[in-house]
């Protein structure tokens, strides 16, 4: 009969994933417009028209999924791993390719049992004022006066004690809303994954309803059976664990028929059961078996401000002497399941979908991106390509800059292809036709003065008529160097002159410094760019005489 059963439940399983896999979908993407909501439209064609740099987010399926586990408490009696039946039901969605929300419904049986005795129970009512009278167990009171004693908690003695083994089973049912992390679907080297992980947390509520099995099912308890496991195997030990708990499974049942302790009237009740508010964190991994199914593997951990999830919360402290464990209780899902996407027109829910899809296929197809072709035409030949060539008609062998448009070194207006005078100065400019300037030349000396000595020999007189530069800073200028090469056909013209170079500086060192240094380059430009040797130049700073410490006078010695 069970094996029907399992026959009958795979069947149901195939038969759901069959129509999961038939449901008509598409393929999606970002030029798939049959994915976009209508409201998310006018981004979307913002998109495809290059005016807008990001696609607009496509309907993704719902998912639903159904899950069977290992449901255990983690409190003060020692839990059973494998009980039944376990099972729950959740709803998700996606509302980013990160994040996620979904609701769960989880009900699950528990059961526990100690393998070590417990003889201070009188504050526990599941074992003496919640069974009849008569079939109460005896534990350790402490009363008024001081006197300790064996009752059932409701003034009834016994001569002698007895010990007890804590058990419970308790039904839960949790509904709770949680926010998903998915951690691994973004990826850079690879288009999709097969396998997602996720975690998460949420709040919720729960409803429990702890039994305990304290009498047989002919309504006896278990005193007897208590008091020869306990002779047998004394206080216990770890060793022994599985033998106790096999002596004890031996001779009780599972009706599992008195009412655990419980929070009674202090908390609400919903269904038969205690309402608590609870907590659940959760971690996960999805195996993809097709577009729209996978499995999931998951451990979800939830925490319930109660101490009372296994019927139990009483210290084994001083005989007589009441004292409360020291943690809250907390439940454990240990589940496998199978999760469907739901949905027409939309594509895989977001977290299995790799957002760098888009920046990649845009970064291969180059549907918005602009390219020229790729012969690059150029029809002036200047060596730019005509869609970055500010200047299309530049004169044949003329040099151009990166942009195409024909170079001008001194900004006089005359390509330099065409300039005679190929460095203007600014003050002679506006230039002719052919980019010479209006300076006049220097005068020159046009007479020879006669010198009359003893050997009656005329020598030519030096120049006199060169020009002041203005030197700003260390380094000179175009029109310095114009200057400059003036002096030096002059001194060319007259190999045996020779000049001073006179600047100006202030009072102070530092004046006196730049100063210097300012007539050694005047000096190093003649020396090695106009070929004028350096015994023909000399250098003098005159302290406080000059107008302008920018000054520097050229003059025949």
């Amino acid at each position: 009969m069970a094996n029907k059963k399992y026959k009958l439940l795979f069947g149901i399983l195939i038969l759901l994933s069959a129509g999961a896999f038939a449901q008509p979908g598409v393929k999606g993407g970002v030029n798939d417009s049959s994915v976009i909501p209508a409201k998310r439209m006018p981004q979307q064609n913002e998109f495809w028209n290059g005016s807008y740099n990001f696609p607009a987010k496509p309907r993704n399926m719902w998912e639903v999924g159904v899950s069977t586990g290992l449901f255990t408490i983690s409190g003060d009696v020692s839990s059973t791993v494998l009980t039944y039946p376990n099972f729950a039901v959740h709803v998700r969605k996606a509302f980013g390719y990160i994040f996620s929300a979904r609701l769960q419904y989880v009900d699950g049986i528990a059961k526990g049992m100690n393998w070590v005795e417990a003889e201070n129970f009188n504050n526990n009512p599941a074992w003496n004022t919640n069974l009849p009278v008569g079939k109460r167990y005896f534990s350790p009171e402490r009363l008024n006066s001081g006197q300790l004693v064996y009752s059932d908690h409701a003034g009834n003695f016994s001569a002698e004690q007895n010990v007890v083994y804590y058990n419970y089973k308790t039904h839960m049912q949790d509904l709770s809303l949680q926010g998903i992390v998915t951690l691994n679907n973004i990826r850079f080297h690879k288009q999709k994954t097969g396998i997602v992980l996720y975690g998460g947390g949420g709040i919720g509520a729960t409803i429990y309803k702890s039994m305990v099995n304290a009498l047989d099912a002919q309504g006896n308890n278990y005193t007897t059976l208590f008091k020869t496991v306990f002779a047998k195997y004394g206080p216990g030990e770890y060793k022994d664990r599985k033998d106790i708990l096999k002596d004890l499974k031996a001779g009780m049942d599972k009706t599992y028929e008195t009412d655990a302790e419980s929070q009674s009237t202090r908390r609400p009740k919903l269904l038969g059961g205690t309402l608590k508010p609870s907590g659940t964190v959760l971690a996960g991994v999805a195996l993809k078996l097709g577009r729209r199914i996978n499995l999931a593997i998951e451990d979800r951990w939830t925490f319930v401000k109660d101490d009372l999830l296994d019927g139990q919360r009483w210290q084994e402290h001083t005989p007589g002497g009441p004292v409360l464990t020291r943690d809250f209780d907390s439940y454990n899902y240990g589940s496998i399941g199978l999760n469907f996407n739901l949905g027409a027109k939309s594509v895989e829910p977001l977290w299995w979908l790799n957002p760098l899809d888009y920046a990649y296929d845009e970064l291969m197809n180059h549907r918005h991106v602009k390219i020229p072709k790729n012969d690059c035409p150029d029809a002036d030949g200047d060596g730019v390509c005509d869609h970055l060539d500010r200047e299309p008609n530049t004169p044949a062998g003329c040099p151009v800059d990166t942009h195409g448009v024909t170079r001008d070194t001194d900004g006089d207006g005359v390509p330099d292809c065409l300039d005679k005078q190929l460095i203007t100065p600014t003050e002679c400019q506006p230039v002719n036709a052919d980019g010479v300037g209006k300076c006049p030349d220097p005068e020159c000396c046009s007479k020879i003065p006669l010198n009359n000595n003893n050997n009656n020999n005329t020598t030519k007189a030096c120049p006199s008529d060169y020009p002041s530069l203005t030197v700003k800073g260390l380094a000179l200028s175009d029109d310095n160097k114009v200057m400059l090469s003036t002096i030096a056909a002059k001194m060319k013209e007259n190999p045996t002159c020779t000049i001073t170079l006179t600047g100006y500086p202030e009072t102070s060192k530092a004046s006196q410094a730049v100063c210097q240094k300012r007539l050694e380059a005047v000096k190093d430009y003649l020396i090695k760019k106009e070929g004028i040797s350096s015994d023909r130049i000399t250098t003098n700073c005159e302290v406080g005489k000059g107008t302008s410490q920018n000054v520097v006078d050229v003059k025949s010695n």
